[in-house]
């Protein structure tokens, strides 16, 4: 099944490996061209290249995690004729492949930020990984939940999708949350995605000015309530999404 996920993914259609990279490198380039018009050479006392590169990565991964998982159903139902294959089986499949193709992409990236001169050695390795495996674990749990609802209502995967960039937003990628004022910062740090942007850039570096109330809790909290519910959800309408 991982075989057959990793095929389709790179080899689906014309160059499909090629927008893997092609997308990130766009989105960092265009904001850096923005960032560097308006004379700012850092964020937060980050550099400004690798500021935008990380939360563009890390919300990456809880992005592609959960699009890519909430259409697993679908693309793998005949696989379902099997009776050892389950629907979730086809999600954890997909989301490992997403986790797998994110950490080698942003691995490229930043090997070519530093061919640029920037410096992407991060100085605390481990609260990165953290942070990454946060967010795709928060990926995982929304692909878990939004499954099984865009199969029952297949109107809901079209929202899903237009709320992405909002979402992108609000989460911090393009804009420091820090700036925000009260009381709508803390609104914003509802959203458990910024709490893992925020410490992924903490974890590159110690000295960046991270946005005040940062919980690391708060994000695998939020990743373990919403795999659970996405397993409870999966359990209840089993023959329904096989039957669907």
């Amino acid at each position: 099944m991982f075989l057959r996920e990793t095929l389709g993914r790179l080899f689906s259609s014309r160059g499909a490996w090629f927008w893997l990279f092609a997308e990130p490198v766009f989105h960092t380039a265009y904001l850096m061209f923005i960032f560097t018009v308006i004379s700012v050479g850092n964020v937060g006392g980050i550099d400004t290249a690798l500021w935008i590169m990380l939360g563009m990565q890390a919300f990456f991964m809880f992005r592609n995690t959960g699009t890519q998982t909430m259409n697993a159903i679908g693309a793998n139902r005949p696989l379902f004729a099997y009776r050892q294959v389950k629907p979730v089986d086809t999600l954890l499949v997909r989301a490992s492949l997403e986790g797998l193709i994110l950490t080698f992409v942003t691995g490229i990236l930043m090997a070519g930020l530093a061919l640029m001169g920037h410096s992407v050695l991060p100085e605390d390795p481990l609260s990165v990984f953290e942070a990454f495996l946060g967010l795709w674990l928060v990926g995982l749990g929304f692909g878990l939940i939004t499954s099984v609802i865009a199969e029952l209502v297949p109107e809901i995967g079209k929202i899903i999708h237009l709320v992405m960039m909002p979402l992108m937003i609000i989460s911090g990628v393009m804009l420091p949350l820090a700036v925000v004022p009260q009381p709508y910062r803390d609104w914003l740090m509802l959203n458990p995605i910024a709490h893992g942007l925020e410490a992924a850039r903490l974890g590159f570096a110690p000295h960046y000015h991270a946005v005040e109330g940062l919980s690391i809790a708060y994000l695998f909290g939020f990743a373990i309530l919403s795999i659970f519910l996405g397993l409870a959800l999966h359990r209840r309408f089993a023959l329904r999404l096989i039957s669907q």
